[in-house]
């Protein structure tokens, strides 16, 4: 079986991925959890400032200017407020992160096991 990429993979090559740079965004801590909700219908940015236990609204605006400048979300001035709303870019990843969402939910007690086989015991001194 030939690999998906080609080798060797220089960081050149790493920067210029796409995939790299869409898994590094969905990756976010918060990012995920912004297009969920979005996925419901469009927000104004009080909303889900309310919504979000957690996050600083300086973080809540750099996801939603980040997601924004991907082209995964709206942002529309209304004279009540800033709504927020996805994309049909954004609707189309969805179906994807749902799936990796359902894979994680589905693996979990595996990938705990795992950890517990290779997570390290104290060090000894002998």
């Amino acid at each position: 079986m030939s690999p998906v990429i080609p080798l060797p993979v220089t960081a050149t090559d790493r920067a210029a991925c796409p995939a790299t740079d869409v898994l590094r965004r969905v990756g976010e801590k918060w990012s995920v959890l912004v297009l969920a909700l979005l996925s419901t219908g469009p927000y104004g940015f009080n909303e889900l400032d309310r919504t979000i236990h957690d996050l600083s609204r300086r973080i809540l605006t750099r996801t939603l200017r980040t997601l924004e400048g991907d082209g995964l979300v709206s942002r529309r001035e209304t004279p009540e407020r800033v709504e927020y709303a996805l994309t049909d870019l954004g609707r189309s990843l969805l179906p994807l992160v749902i799936a990796l969402g359902e894979w994680a939910v589905e693996h979990a007690p595996e990938i705990t096991a795992a950890r517990t086989r290779t997570t390290p015991g104290p060090a000894s001194d002998e």
